[in-house]
């Protein structure tokens, strides 16, 4: 049987959770269609996703559609959970997009569509929601074909909008009108097939089409757009067809090495590691010993793959489909099973979270439980990024947005027991090189206490490619462990750069290198006095990198989005001066209709604040989508963070606290 690894995606209350409850009871997996908001669906599982009536965590769901294995990953909609959808998108098959018939195309949309694009991962498009009042048929196609820029056919009409008894009506053969669209659409990516019908009409008959549809959007080539309702049924059944047909089902050697990515890690009842894992090639049974993240290795104590609703525990999971492993105690999520997979995507495929916010709890005697806590959490979603200041014995975490920082907070709460205040939410900025510096530090200086040679070079590179580490010295100049310490602590230590903020987007070259070899004393016992250890390369590179850095110099930059404004005319003048005061920049301005749509850039720090003025400006009918964009230098006061490590920037107060002493 073949296996499809389905991810359902949408902007929040576009129905894709009712979608994925539907699609189970069609399959026969549940007998009653729960409600998001009764808190009865299958997959919003948490407690806290069903007093939102919100998908915090992706979930899985399997069932059967003919010979095929449905592996349905339910995501979470708010943009604030992006994280979520980030691993998930990394082991899919294929997708739904989700769109709602009465708002159409919304801000999430727009982000979950470009980078499924950009992956290309083959994606169906689902307007729901037909039964709704308000609910549209043409705008909704032109504005998918428009502001997704997705090339895309509906696969059907749909009859009585709006009401309890609107229906789609799927294209047939028979439909003159939509066969010579589909050929349009197909001929633009296939000029053999606009050949042939130019030669003889008649040899393109409509299964050839279809043929031709099939492989088409199983290339990520084309878009087809279903019709229908998750809550009354209406097109689902059309859509079930349509992800069997259009959709390409996981392939994989079960006989060959290992391969599989982690893209979701929870505790189970005991507090154990459960790793859930795609795998794409290889069969991996209880007791096997697994390699990951280079020389780790865990041993497998249980396996559950997903069957007919839930999941269900066996000796082994094949390539192809979803396993939860047991016994993985130091796996984490993005992880590499086996053999690591070669892909062209590489990296997040969204940006990065802008805020952060210090956490604090109630009562002074959770600290500990407080910190073990988080670091759970960061377990599960590695973006949040937990900062310890050990110096003020404080821990930041990251985040997308205002309604993630209320989620962990009650998780907090309802989880781990511990209740927790935070500090106003301030904007992270990053740090870029603006100039090329060089330092180094020489084995047996006087300066120098440690037994190691490090020399580091830092120059700016293309935005968008991270931190690069790179060597000019020979590789076999010192044993690799040295090398490999000192590339580490390279990225860690730009974590923090001359104003507090990580440094991203430069080129870090080893230009020299020298060590103790390994020396025993007169009794023939390894002496660390006398040899180098990884360690003296770890407390010596951060001075080294720091003063290259101080050298070059850096510009702080603040993240701007990219907001979509759409506001009745009359409340222009008044949305305007908001606007410039908020530092956001306008940058087209269009009227549609009775309404003006405006469209710009704005701080990250300023998004907030504009959300929370938008109802009172435009009497509640304003509009607002918004989207990371860039990073911008800051050209006023330069943002500050303060430092949470041993601040290499201050070498005597560094000396002091790495080695007890002060050298030069």
């Amino acid at each position: 049987m073949r296996t499809l690894n389905l991810g359902i995606l949408a902007h929040v209350d576009a129905g894709k959770t009712s979608l994925t409850e539907r699609l189970l009871h069609a399959a026969g997996v549940i007998d009653e269609i729960g409600s998001v908001d009764d808190g009865s669906t299958q997959t919003d599982s948490l407690a806290l996703e069903r007093q939102r009536g919100i998908t915090i965590k992706s979930a899985v769901a399997s069932f059967v559609i003919d010979d095929v294995t449905v592996n349905l990953i339910d995501t979470p909609g708010h943009p604030d959970f992006i994280a979520e959808v980030e691993r998930v998108l990394n082991v899919l098959d294929g997708a739904v997009l989700v769109v709602s018939a009465v708002e159409g195309v919304q801000a999430q949309t727009r982000v979950l569509m470009r980078t499924l694009q950009r992956l290309r991962i083959p994606t169906l498009i689902f307007v729901n929601k037909i039964d709704r009042s308000g609910a549209g048929y043409g705008h909704v196609l032109r504005s998918i074909t428009g502001k997704l820029a997705a090339p895309s056919i509906a696969m059907g009409s749909a009859d009585g909008l709006g009401t309890r008894a609107a229906r789609s009506v799927p294209y047939d053969a028979a439909d003159a009108g939509f066969t010579s669209r589909l050929l349009g659409l197909l001929a633009d990516h296939d000029d053999a097939l606009l050949a042939a019908y130019v030669d003889d009409e008649t040899a393109l008959s409509y299964p050839r089409l279809r043929d031709e549809l099939a492989a088409q959007a199983r290339r990520a080539l084309v878009h087809p757009v279903f019709f229908g309702s998750a809550i009354t049924g209406a097109g689902v059944d059309a859509l079930i067809a349509g992800i069997t047909e259009l959709l390409p089902a996981a392939e994989g050697d079960a006989g060959g090495p290992v391969s599989g990515t982690v893209f979701k890690v929870e505790r189970g009842p005991a507090g154990e590691k459960i790793a859930y894992v795609r795998l794409f090639a290889g069969t991996v049974r209880v007791r096997d010993r697994l390699r990951f993240r280079g020389d780790e290795e865990g041993k497998v104590t249980a396996i559950s793959v997903f069957e007919h609703g839930s999941d269900v525990s066996r000796d082994s999971v094949a390539a192809g489909r979803i396993g939860r492993l047991w016994g993985l105690g130091d796996i984490r999520i993005g992880d590499a099973i086996g053999v690591p997979r070669t892909t062209s995507a590489g990296g997040h495929h969204f940006s990065p979270p802008t805020l952060e916010t210090v956490v604090a709890p109630c009562r002074p005697a959770d600290k500990g439980a407080l910190h073990l806590a988080l670091t759970q959490l960061a377990e599960q979603d590695p973006l949040i990024d937990l900062r310890q200041d050990d110096l003020r014995q404080e821990t930041s975490v990251s985040l997308y947005g205002e309604v993630q920082k209320e989620v962990i907070q009650a998780t907090l709460a309802n989880d781990f027991g511990i209740d927790v205040t935070f500090r106003e939410t301030t904007t992270i900025h990053i740090e870029r090189p603006v100039g090329t510096g060089a330092a180094a530090e020489i084995m047996s200086a006087e300066s120098n206490p440690f037994l190691a040679t490090v020399g580091l070079r830092i120059e700016p590179a293309p935005i968008g490619t991270g931190v690069d580490f790179g060597l000019e010295v020979e590789l076999g100049s010192m044993p690799f462990s040295f090398i490999k310490a000192v590339e580490e602590t390279v990225r860690e230590t730009l974590r923090q750069g001359l104003h507090g903020w990580e440094v991203i987007d430069c080129v870090v070259t080893l230009t020299h290198s020298g060590y103790a070899p390994r020396q025993s004393s007169a009794h023939g016992v390894f002496d660390k006095s006398m040899s180098s250890t990884a360690g003296d390369f770890r407390l010596l590179t951060p001075l080294v990198l720091m003063s290259a850095l101080r050298q070059a110099g850096t510009k702080v930059h603040e993240p701007m989005h990219h907001f979509r404004l759409d506001i009745p005319v009359e409340a222009y003048g008044s949305v305007l001066p908001v606007l410039a005061r908020l530092r956001a920049v306008p940058r087209s301005s269009a009227t549609r209709g009775s309404s003006y749509l405006v469209e710009g850039v704005v701080p990250a720090a300023s998004v907030h604040a504009l959300e929370r003025r938008l109802p009172s400006l435009t009497s509640g009918e304003g509009v607002l989508e918004c989207a990371f964009d860039h990073y911008q230098p800051v050209h006023d006061t330069v943002p500050t963070r303060p430092r949470s490590d041993h601040d290499p920037l201050n070498r005597r107060e560094y000396l002091l606290r790495v080695v007890r002493r002060v050298s030069g």
